[in-house]
């Protein structure tokens, strides 16, 4: 058997999904985004989207839940200056796709005469970081039910304490199809999955609850009993550890984050700091700040969305651009932002293949794919040995943080009071409160054990939420504030 390359694999597939049963080609394409050219804009284009998705969720021993949905539409926009006209419809037909194309073209600057040109055609640059299967085929209904089943079962039999399991299988298989102005043509098929799992733990009257999980663009077949166990062993552990925990002491002290899902906070406090939209518009506190120092020696942030089969990763974004591996930050040093197209054109540099959006209903912005702090040269355990008093994060929750101002606020999922170089106790409750630029330059220890996370992250902005990976080494980060319950 000859296989094809797969860029025009890809586009082979959005035709027969997205076109074909439309009575569409990629003549008629072109047709829309002419209509859009006739007045000057400075950027135009469709997306095309069809998407497929799955749901199942397991309590009390039984299936709950289950769900199955298909939508599919097109997005249409126009692009002037600053402004941005859009319009979207579930109907894709020649006659939608030329009333949404008359109607964003109003936005041309009034006065403007002459017309733009639609490009060339030319085809999107290959790149394979994930297959093209249909994740939701991969394993049928009988077994993702048994599946989700063995998560109960396992934790149940790990302690007698766990008294409550939940777990959630999700499945996505997304064909989305791009169409600019310029005259590219790109496509990308999408899988992705997710299982999680949640545990209740008591003793004595008292109970916690932990959850694990993971997943990334590919089949179910990635969700072996070790995979499930490794999942549940977690859940377990940190539910039965902090039963145990101690009300967490508060004040400034040195906090060491744990490696991998920790790096949330990176992303929060840091990588939102540095999207282009919120620098050009100067509301960002790492605003016109390239070329300057903003982090301590040794910090290094990326922003990678060529990672294979990742959750953050894909093959181009949702303009068509080539994801890239863009350097953030270099041994302290703010080399860049990461940028859609419209951003990128009017700070005046490159698009980073970081314009994303959250369906065909959705315009694109620029928007975080892997980000991630690559790691030193310190042992973890050296770095937990420095603190004199101090919290260890080994995990964590949920956050919030300014763009503006980067101040940050935390939750620890799991946590650990050190003192002298020794773990005595896990706590309940800590906080971790800073500010992310400041809290760049706090960093005194890098660990050798960088980690991404499992693949769980879901980023939202805007009202626009899409699918994310972090990850970091274990940190040392001296005179944060932790909010406590002690």
């Amino acid at each position: 058997m000859i296989s094809r390359e797969p860029t025009i694999e890809r586009l082979a597939t959005a035709r027969h999904l997205l076109l074909e049963p439309f009575g569409l080609d990629e003549s008629h394409l072109m047709k829309a985004l002419a209509e859009i050219t006739a007045r000057k804009v400075d950027d135009a284009d469709l997306y095309f989207q069809y998407t497929r998705s799955e749901g199942w969720s397991l309590e009390e021993g039984i299936v709950k839940t289950g769900s199955f949905s298909i939508d599919q539409g097109v997005g249409v926009r126009a692009v002037s200056g600053e402004k941005t006209a859009f319009a979207y419809s579930d109907d894709i037909s020649l006659a939608s796709l030329l009333d949404a194309a008359r109607t964003v073209r109003t936005i041309a600057s009034a006065g403007a005469t002459g017309k733009s040109r639609v490009g060339t055609k030319k085809i999107a640059g290959a790149r394979a970081l994930y297959n093209g299967l249909d994740p939701i085929s991969s394993l049928d209904s009988a077994s993702k039910v048994k599946l989700l089943e063995r998560c109960e079962k396992m934790a149940r039999a790990k302690d007698p304490r766990i008294v409550q399991v939940m777990a959630g299988l999700a499945a996505e298989y997304d064909v989305v199809m791009v169409a600019r102005a310029d005259g590219t043509i790109a496509a990308d098929i999408r899988p992705l999955v997710r299982l999680s799992v949640t545990v209740i733990a008591e003793q004595k009257g008292r109970r916690e609850t932990a959850s694990a999980g993971g997943g990334g663009r590919f089949g179910m077949a990635f969700f072996t009993d070790e995979q499930v166990e490794s999942y549940v062993h977690e859940a377990v552990h940190t539910a039965l550890t902090n039963l145990d925990s101690r009300p967490a002491p508060a004040g400034e002290m040195t906090v060491v984050l744990g490696p991998g899902w920790p790096g949330i906070l990176l992303h929060e406090a840091i990588g939102h700091g540095l999207e282009g939209d919120f620098n050009r518009k100067g509301s960002s506190a790492f605003s016109g700040r390239v070329g300057q120092r903003v982090a301590a020696k040794g910090v290094t942030v990326l922003d990678d969305g060529t990672i294979a089969d990742r959750r953050g990763s894909l093959n181009v974004d949702d303009e068509g651009n080539a994801t890239e591996r863009t350097v953030l930050i270099e041994d302290g040093i703010l080399r860049g932002y990461i940028q859609d197209s419209m951003n990128a054109r009017l700070m005046g540099v490159a698009p980073t293949g970081n314009g994303r959006r959250e369906s065909y209903a959705h315009v694109p912005m620029p928007r975080m794919t892997n980000t991630y702090m690559l790691g030193g040269n310190t042992p973890p355990e050296e770095i937990i040995a420095s603190i004199d008093k101090g919290i260890y994060a080994a995990n964590f929750a949920g956050g919030q943080v300014d763009i503006t101002s980067g101040k940050f606020v935390f939750s620890a999922a799991q946590a650990f009071w050190v003192e002298k170089g020794k773990i005595l106790y896990p706590v309940k409750g800590a906080t971790i409160v800073g500010n992310g630029p400041d809290a760049l330059t706090r960093v005194t220890m890098i660990g050798n054990d960088m980690k991404l996370d499992s693949g769980v992250g879901t980023c939202g902005k805007e009202g626009q939420s899409v699918p994310v990976g972090v990850g970091q080494p274990t940190l040392r980060i001296d005179g944060l504030t932790v909010g406590g319950t002690a």
